[in-house]
């Protein structure tokens, strides 16, 4: 059986934070190298301490595998959130939001679906609740960066 712990946690992060990101940072109308800086320091330094906790809280838990679960879970984050960045630097704006949030909560979808399976949950129920969370982080930053905006504006 395929081991998705280890890779579960970072995609998860790396999907609902890198589009939190950028749907907050597109609402307060930071330019194109603002958001690709927030997004490198998101994948590179934020993705670091992440991957820490994770490694202190999988050795509180076992020792094994914790190294490979922090390489994996590093790595993971870091290529979702490179990915998200190759649609800001190729499309415009609109664009790279719309293909990183369908690429993102496709693999949010499809690696659900996969643990589900391999739990003997209900794919469909695990699926449509794990989207829905997502949803609900992206319409907060949302609505965030539109109060922000409201109450800084100029």
């Amino acid at each position: 059986m395929f081991d998705f712990s280890r890779f579960s946690f970072g995609a998860t992060s790396a999907i609902t934070s890198s589009l939190a990101l950028l749907i907050g940072l597109n609402q307060l109308e930071v330019s194109r190298i603002g958001v690709i800086g927030a997004l490198l320091v998101l994948g590179l330094a934020d993705n670091i301490a992440d991957s820490l906790g994770m490694h202190v809280y999988s050795e509180s838990k076992s020792k094994t595998h914790t190294k490979l679960s922090t390489a994996t879970n590093y790595l993971t984050r870091l290529a979702i959130t490179l990915a998200i960045i190759v649609f800001v630097i190729f499309l415009p704006i609109s664009y790279a939001i719309a293909a990183s949030v369908i690429v993102g909560m496709a693999v949010l979808a499809v690696l659900s679906y996969f643990i589900a399976k391999d739990r003997s949950l209900n794919p469909g129920r695990s699926v449509a609740e794990h989207l829905a969370v997502a949803v609900l982080v992206l319409v907060v930053s949302q609505l965030v960066s539109a109060s922000i905006k409201s109450l800084f504006h100029n």
